[in-house]
């Protein structure tokens, strides 16, 4: 074993340490939180719990506002977790008029919400499903499969995602949330975990040093020209439920525009990954293959194959955007407003920008990467024919 692998091995170690310390200690915190046994809830606090379906106890149609029928269930269930743990309940389900309504089975995992009314009397809601098991399941799959075909550059690569995740939920999140600018919280997280996961995941050598440089160099122009559209265009960034949740739970706090911008910034730092270690990996074969390659000719012989990845690259990042919106963009298909009103709306505007400046970014960080590369490997053949 080189040793490269060597210390990439105990690099790829100790992270992995620290990310299960940290989720441990996280999830510790949690449980201090809310433990499993609690003090009696107040009239006007909720509880969530889980809980399991033992038995339909009863299933019909009944009708509800303007003659309509919907499936109307009562359900036992076990409570599985929270204060009321190992009770016994029973759980109406469609009693209430709704649009969209679940049919429960047995053995059905369920999340609940637990109040008291206002005669003190216990009220429980079904609000989901619990999915952590099959979330589980599917990544235990995901690291299988990782490790299986890429054997010895599989274990970095996850442990390179672990590191993004720590980054982002450790330190761009909280920093964020405590009122610190998004914008410069993304750079700085961005500048952390680009070199670290791009090391793990490509070892630790000329050509990732090199895509870590057109990264970086790429993502500044990204950011400048987010910045610039999102000003040019006069997005808010409240065009989504969940920023106007932040804005009602921490008014003033935080900037939601500079959390557009910083969604921008994070959201193109996986794509500029592959771009910029292929252009970089491409030069630095190409030299192999032949020494004395000139810089002119390196460039334009990766460029070539950079032409590829351009238009496979922002194909996919434009079939990603929509492939996110599809429910956003199906509500305008039968739209009876005219296109030029249709593509004023701010929630539309905001994913165009989203995509045409990730693509921009990503179409540069092609001849970025490409001209940063070949003239570092055609000035090391310079040096060494001046020493010969």
């Amino acid at each position: 074993m080189t040793k490269t692998k060597i210390l990439l091995f105990l690099i790829s170690i100790f992270v992995f340490q620290s990310f299960i310390v940290s989720v441990s200690s996280t999830a510790f915190a949690e449980e201090n939180q809310n433990p499993m046994i609690a003090p009696p809830i107040s009239q006007s606090q909720d509880e969530i719990l889980e809980a399991k379906v033992t038995k339909i106890l009863e299933e019909k149609q009944i009708v509800v506002m303007d003659n309509k029928e919907q499936l109307y269930q009562k359900l036992e269930m076990m409570i599985t977790r929270g204060s009321l743990t190992g009770r016994t309940i029973a759980v109406e389900n469609g009693d209430l008029p709704t649009t969209y309504l679940q049919r429960y089975k047995v053995g059905d995992q369920l999340v609940l919400t637990y109040s008291r009314n206002f005669q003190g009397n216990d009220v429980y809601y079904i609000t989901d499903y619990v999915r952590r098991d099959g979330l589980l399941l599917l990544f235990l799959i995901f690291v299988g499969v990782v490790i299986l075909i890429g054997r010895w550059y599989g274990l970095p690569s996850l442990i390179g995602m672990a590191v993004s995740f720590l980054v982002i939920f450790k330190f761009i999140l909280p920093q964020i949330s405590s009122g610190r600018d998004p914008i410069t919280v993304a750079i700085s997280g961005s500048l952390f975990m680009v070199p670290v996961t791009f090391y793990l995941s490509h070892g630790i050598n000329k050509k990732t040093t090199i895509a870590i440089i057109g990264t970086i160099l790429s993502l500044v122009v990204t950011g400048i020209l987010a910045s610039l559209f999102v000003e040019i265009t006069r997005l808010t960034g409240f065009v989504s439920e969940e920023a106007n949740y932040l804005q009602v739970f921490q008014p003033g706090v935080i900037n939601i525009k500079g959390l557009l911008l910083a969604g921008i910034i994070i959201g193109g730092l996986g794509v500029f990954d592959d771009i910029t270690v292929s252009q970089s990996a491409i030069v630095a074969e190409l030299k192999n293959a032949s020494r004395h390659s000139t810089f002119v000719d390196l460039y334009s012989r990766a460029m070539k194959v950079g032409h590829d990845h351009i238009a496979s690259m922002v194909n996919t990042l434009v079939l990603v955007y929509t492939g996110a919106a599809l429910p956003l963009l199906l509500l305008f298909i039968n739209n009876p407003r005219p296109f030029s009103e249709v593509i004023n709306y701010e929630i539309i505007a905001e994913e165009i920008v989203r995509t045409l400046v990730a693509s921009i970014g990503l179409v540069l960080a092609v001849p970025i990467t490409t001209l940063l590369a070949a003239f570092i490997f055609a000035r090391k053949s310079e040096e060494r024919t001046k020493l010969k």
